[in-house]
């Protein structure tokens, strides 16, 4: 007899959909198959069981000039699982002064009050050749992905492109993977530097200083170091086509390149800067067009892009009050909860998406490519036992008000979507149902020791 049963539910998997029961024994699942039974048993009848959600990009309790994200981790964390995602991945806060081992355990000590399991990228910042010993450190500490920019000049966040040749070839002989925000910081400052007084004082000014072109430069670059250095890279939220074409022809080229998006850059268009409240959509990369928006989704589904995370930075109507200039607004936008429901209300339900392609670029995928596979992202007996279960059926509408994310406004708001999440399972433990939370801060595990 096993410990709990979800039972009669459709099993989704990255490959095929079949009805069958999930069983498991304490925090890991035991068995997949029909006519298992339970001490305890969830009724997924005529619903679906997917893995548990990665959300492999978010910042919780982030500082950002004046402010601080809104979500820390024990609000962010039990968002994410009342909204499916069973596992995220945040970032040290990093800096030219201190070394990374150190950024590592001060980020630890901020999210010892965790709801979900989580894991960390390390944010290099300053990079210099005697940071090799602090790569090795890390490793050590169970940080293997490391986080470069190719812009924020300003704050001193950027690396320029010599010294990411040289971090890139470092990272490349410890097999270690470079996470990049790719914009190009030159054609950026051009751009900012022409702007009339007027056009400094209007919110669409994001989008015409940060372009396609700005993104795809830097993917270009960037793919040109990978390959001469043999260093795995990812490209953190592409927005655009022309950056899906970039990731294209580097993997053509045989570099070792992967690359996500954001539900942002897939329903969001940069009409949304002339509205009201468009300052509230303040992030960076900017929001395109519709036209990106459609060949992102192509990219999805082709495999072209690889995953889907959220980039979830929220703030709150009063941090990103409107101050004079798009430039002095926190950049960021809530997204973690509404991760699974969004994609399959838009991806799937209206059918861009296979629900096997659901689980491949939300769960899958970005399990393997932050080294968590197969224990997390999978239904594997011995996986660790996140489990979702989603009602495909159930329409509602989607509101800040409604949501456990704190912050005041949804990017979203308003918007009807179909597919709601029942429950959610977090290593066997039953954290979320029917719309109330059942999980306790505290309870999440550092993934350290990944497969």
């Amino acid at each position: 007899m096993f410990d709990l049963v979800v039972k009669g539910g459709t099993v989704v998997t990255s490959r095929h959909c079949f009805r069958a029961d999930v069983a498991m024994c304490g925090e890991s699942i035991a068995a997949v198959g029909e006519g298992l039974e339970g001490r305890r048993v969830l009724d997924a009848e005529d619903r679906l069981v997917l893995p548990g959600c990665i959300d492999a990009h978010v910042h919780l309790d982030l500082p950002v000039g004046e402010f601080r994200s809104s979500d820390d981790f024990a609000s962010g964390t039990r968002a994410a699982l009342c909204g499916g995602v069973t596992t995220l991945v945040d970032f040290t806060v990093g800096s030219a002064g201190t070394s990374l081992p150190e950024d590592i355990r001060t980020r630890l000590e901020a999210a010892r009050a965790s709801v979900a399991d989580y894991a960390l990228h390390g944010e290099i910042v300053g990079w210099r050749r005697s940071r090799a010993g602090e790569i090795r450190e890390a490793l050590a500490m169970g940080v293997r992905s490391f986080k470069f920019f190719t812009a924020y000049g300003a704050s001193g966040r950027r690396t320029d492109r010599g010294r990411l040749l040289d971090a890139f070839g470092v990272l490349s002989g410890v097999n270690a993977l470079a996470l990049v925000h790719a914009e190009d910081e030159e054609i950026v400052t051009a751009l900012q530097g022409e702007l009339s007084p007027e056009e400094e004082e209007c919110m669409a000014s994001l989008a015409r200083t940060r372009p396609a072109s700005c993104e795809a430069a830097a993917i270009h670059d960037v793919a040109w170091i990978a390959a001469r250095t043999g260093a795995r890279v990812h490209i953190v939220h592409v927005s655009s086509r022309d950056g899906v074409e970039e990731v294209r022809q580097a993997r053509r080229r045989g570099v070792s390149l992967t690359a996500e998006t954001c539900p942002q850059y897939l329903l969001l268009t940069e009409k949304a800067y002339a509205e009201a409240e468009g300052h509230l959509y303040s992030a960076a990369p900017a929001l395109r067009t519709a036209t990106d928006g459609e060949t992102l989704w192509k990219a999805l589904a082709s495999g072209d892009l690889d995953m889907v995370a959220t980039d979830h930075c929220p703030f709150t109507r009063e941090q990103k009050r409107w101050k004079g200039s798009f430039r002095n607004l926190p950049y960021g936008l809530p997204g973690v909860e509404t991760l699974l429901p969004l994609l399959y209300s838009e991806g799937v339900a209206k059918g861009r998406l296979s629900l096997p392609a659901l689980v491949r670029l939300l769960a899958e995928a970005p399990a393997r490519i932050n080294g968590l596979y197969p224990r997390k992202g999978s239904l594997l007996p011995g996986a660790d036992a996140d489990l979702v279960v989603l009602d495909p059926h159930e329409t509602w509408t989607l509101s800040a008000k409604a949501l456990h994310m704190r912050t005041d406004f949804s990017p979203y708001e308003g918007l009807a979507v179909t597919g709601r999440v029942c429950a959610t399972l977090s290593r066997g433990e039953l954290v979320f149902a029917d719309g109330t939370f059942l999980g306790h801060a505290g309870r999440g595990r550092f993934l350290a020791e990944r497969s």
